[in-house]
């Protein structure tokens, strides 16, 4: 794989520092403004990066590149990533997918047109504590409750209470608790009960845009509730109840760092199956494998399971919106 990185924010800088060690797997670019130049220079020096640029055509008319990953503002994230299929490249897309399921279906009607891969970068959905969890369900009987709180103070909160209004809080710009931060969440619980029935979203909002908030969805048996937050914080966890026990994640969704296992009148131990201690790493090598075997069956599994994170935060949305 020959990446062209787009964008070079916190997000990309993280990516870097174990881009090496992903096998076959090349830094051929990083696209940048013309304002975020000598970062894109300091970066590309930093981490062996062959080329830089800032105009977006020029780079995807590079014939080295074959993919490109879209870390970007969440509001470009459509409109690039529909730019580099159009000009032949496979494309990795940091959450959320696109700002609309419309979008997001637009672009997958373009992939297979042009017979390449797209597929979100949603870390939790590759983590093998997570596929653990997964395997591990039946034994905690069925399903009755999931939790997850995922609340981080931003540090643009501050900013934004001044009228200061960055992307991170601009609704307009994909911002907000929900798209944001929850959305992991909402990843954790399709990854592992599929679509709800029903969704409904309760959030506090300032100067219209969602502060935090908590996501109900309900499933014929099951109740999840997602919790997240910009302007709070609380130690973050996951909890799964069943009929016979439950399964608990001590760490951030995007993350999970741990999962324990424990029935009824049982102590069990946090276990830590994950593969690396970087959260980016089992998904970039399910990235590059996908990509390399040309596996359209598994990037259309990772689609659906992306569309009904889609329709999640849309059906919340309208849900906030008639609230008001």
């Amino acid at each position: 794989m020959k990446l062209a990185i787009f964008g070079s924010g916190m997000i990309v800088q993280d990516f870097l520092t174990i881009a090496k060690e992903i096998p076959h797997l090349e830094l051929h670019s990083i696209l940048g403004t013309e304002r975020s130049l000598p970062k894109i220079k300091e970066l590309a020096k930093q981490y062996g990066i062959q080329t830089f640029y800032t105009d977006v055509d020029k780079n995807l008319l590079d014939d080295e590149v074959d993919t490109v990953y879209i870390a970007l503002p969440n509001h470009l994230h459509y409109s690039f990533a529909k730019k580099a299929l159009e000009n032949g490249k496979h494309v990795i897309c940091e959450k959320p997918f696109t700002l609309t399921l419309a979008q997001l279906i637009e672009l997958e009607q373009l992939a297979k047109r042009k017979n390449l891969i797209l597929i979100e970068a949603i870390t939790n959905q590759y983590l093998s504590n997570y596929q653990e969890i997964k395997e591990n369900l039946a034994s905690i009987g069925e399903i009755k409750l999931i939790e997850c709180n995922y609340s981080q103070y931003s540090s643009r909160y501050d900013s934004f209470k001044q009228g200061i209004i960055l992307p991170a809080f601009d609704p307009q710009m994909g911002g907000g608790a929900l798209m944001d931060i929850n959305i992991y969440n909402i990843h954790f619980v399709v990854g592992i009960m599929g679509k709800p029935k029903k969704v409904t979203y309760f959030a506090n909002s300032e100067r219209q845009v969602d502060t935090s908030g908590v996501l109900i969805l309900d499933y014929p048996h099951t109740k999840a509730v997602c919790i997240g937050a910009k302007d709070s914080w609380t130690p973050s966890k996951s909890v799964i109840q069943g009929t016979k026990g439950i399964i608990t994640v001590e760490s951030p969704a995007n993350t999970v760092e741990n999962y324990k296992v424990t029935q009824r009148d049982q102590v069990s131990q946090l276990m830590n199956k994950n593969k690396h201690n970087h959260r980016m790493m089992e998904e970039f090598l399910h990235f590059v494998k996908i990509i390399e075997k040309n596996d359209f069956d598994e990037a259309n599994k990772r689609m659906e399971h992306s569309k009904i994170v889609m329709q999640v935060v849309e059906e919340a949305q309208a849900s906030l919106k008639s609230e008001v």
